[in-house]
């Protein structure tokens, strides 16, 4: 079983993990294409609060986007694979990450310009 947090700011992940007010936990058990989803509100914006959730909940990977220095290299230091930078629709991360193909920096906007995409 692999639990991953994603800090969110409405459909969107967070752009910063210090200022995530609520967080999305995906637990994603063995041979089970869909993963569970659990929202949480938290009561404040801390990053000390989200580490110590990440901890103390078995959190496997973060996916965020800006996050400090100082917290990226303490969660790496306690064995959390952190996937930073990543920019765009939760759903869309989640989807990707299942699917092993979400990087850190990746922006997930779609782009039009004169009616086509182009992200």
């Amino acid at each position: 079983m692999d639990k991953i947090l994603i800090p969110i700011y409405g459909q969107d992940i967070a752009p910063r993990f210090d200022l995530a007010t609520e967080v999305v936990i995906l637990i994603r058990e063995v041979g089970n294409p869909t993963p569970e989803e659990r929202m949480m509100v938290l009561p404040q914006a801390s990053a000390e609060q989200l580490c110590h959730l990440i901890l103390s909940d078995g959190i496997a990977t973060l996916i965020c986007g800006g996050i400090e220095e100082e917290y990226y290299q303490y969660l790496s230091w306690k064995k959390v694979a952190v996937l930073d930078s990543v920019m765009g629709p939760w759903q869309k991360a989640s989807e990707l990450f299942m699917e092993g193909r979400l990087r850190a920096g990746q922006c997930l906007h779609t782009r039009r310009m004169e009616g086509k995409d182009v992200s």
